[in-house]
């Protein structure tokens, strides 16, 4: 990333999250998702750019997390930093970040974990499935969610963990009519920390939807719009290079 021929590019966006940050309690956009996601980058660039910049913006997005989950009855999180509620999406991508946190260096308590995966098997059902906000109603991306959150956290031995893998085995030609490249994000790492055989089934049949859907120009149409799409079609087709930290087993 500091010399390779997307380094000024790289060296661009995350100067650009930087940017953003508020400088009083490190938060980082106008949600918790777009918060998760900016701390998610910054964890993976820290230590592989040189730019001084990273670390304190890295700790202060991570403290803004923490303080957050403190808030919430749940112990998770919602669409913002001082939500009392929680749900699976937005909690998730929190629990995400925080792992590439610690994966970096950046202290994260056990307790952090420990409340927010709580939560998190709180929404599962006896099939496996995660929920929005409780148990019912369990769908495809939730559950991938869930079940990265969990291989993130080694729990890999309970029922819930084979049930949840169970579940997207049997979901493998799922398509998120909504949110697609959301569920392909998601459901390639998922995959990919569960169970190695799966992910290479997923990945011949999202390696085929990505080139026949892809745009001319090399994009990703769509809903979420084409900055979103295409960044959520190349980070689920990225496992097959590994270049990120988050995608180590």
């Amino acid at each position: 990333p500091n010399h390779g021929p997307y380094a000024k590019n790289i060296n661009l966006g995350i100067n650009f999250i930087i940017a953003q940050q508020n400088s009083t309690n490190g938060y980082i956009g106008t949600s918790m998702y777009s918060h998760g996601f900016a701390t998610l980058a910054l964890a993976e660039a820290y230590g592989m750019l040189d730019n001084p910049q990273v670390a304190p913006a890295l700790k202060k997005a991570v403290d803004l997390i923490l303080s957050s989950q403190k808030r919430s009855r749940f112990k998770a999180w919602r669409y913002t930093p001082d939500a009392n509620d929680a749900d699976t999406t937005v909690s998730g991508c929190q629990i995400v970040a925080l792992y590439a946190a610690r994966n970096a260096g950046i202290p994260v308590p056990d307790e952090a974990f420990k409340n927010s995966l709580a939560y998190m098997e709180r929404c599962r059902s006896s099939d496996g499935s995660y929920g929005y906000t409780s148990a019912g109603g369990g769908r495809p991306t939730l559950t991938a969610i869930g079940l990265l959150c969990q291989s993130l956290a080694k729990k890999r031995d309970g029922k819930g963990f084979a049930a949840s893998l169970s579940y997207l085995k049997d979901h493998i030609n799922y398509r998120e009519p909504t949110y697609p490249f959301y569920f392909e994000y998601y459901m390639s790492q998922a995959l990919f920390h569960a169970d190695e055989k799966a992910w290479q089934e997923w990945n011949i049949k999202n390696i085929k939807l990505m080139a026949t859907t892809q745009s001319p120009d090399g994009s990703w149409p769509g809903r979420m719009g084409y900055s979103f799409n295409t960044a959520g079609a190349l980070l689920s087709l990225a496992l097959n290079y590994r270049f990120l930290p988050i995608y180590e087993k």
